[in-house]
């Protein structure tokens, strides 16, 4: 697992061991950045489930211009924190363009939006029950009103938000086949 493109092209990305963490394949990220292209550049980004961090750094290696890491699996932590450092090493970048807040998401407040594109890669037996909650609770607060959300799912899923639209789906349906729906706030 690599970093897929931009300044940081080709950096290695390490993963905690066992299945606790699911990465993004790096066919999907590519997929995902290209479909988002040069509407990264600049954006404030949060990477929700971060895991190993995949999405807030290439996101970071593409000009983002800060990113969130919200994890507080331990395992995935000391991973997190390592690719973090290789990226910013390799980015030249500033300290501050890379914040890790080790908790909970589902305890997660925000007091104003902040974020323009939020990554959500949530553990897969949660998206039934949680994914409604996880947005009304979570993202919708921290969520500018033009943020895009990218959820990656099964494909088998594509569930409708209350006050959200799917702007795009990218990846093959099927059960197994993991994919990504790119969300908007719906217009009012």
């Amino acid at each position: 697992m690599r970093i897929t493109g931009g300044k940081a092209r080709g950096i290695p990305l390490k993963a905690p061991k066992g299945d606790a963490t699911r990465p993004a394949t790096d066919r999907l990220r590519e997929a995902i950045f290209s479909s988002l292209g040069p509407g990264v550049e600049s954006c404030v980004v949060a990477d929700l489930f971060a895991g190993t961090g995949s999405y807030g750094l290439e996101a970071l290696s593409r000009g983002a211009h800060s990113a969130t890491f919200f994890e507080n699996d331990r395992t995935a932590l000391a991973c997190l924190r390592e690719n973090v450092k290789n990226a910013q090493r390799s980015l030249q970048a500033d300290p501050s363009t890379a914040r890790i807040v080790t908790q909970d998401v589902f305890s997660l407040t925000a007091n104003q939006p902040a974020f323009d594109l939020i990554f959500l890669d949530p553990p897969y037996a949660t998206i039934t029950n949680d994914l409604g909650r996880i947005f009304e609770t979570v993202i919708a607060p921290m969520a500018l009103r033009e943020a895009r959300i990218v959820v990656e799912l099964p494909g088998n899923l594509s569930p409708e938000i209350d006050g959200w639209q799917i702007l795009r789906r990218i990846g093959k349906s099927g059960r197994d086949k993991p994919t990504a729906l790119i969300y908007q706030q719906s217009p009012q």
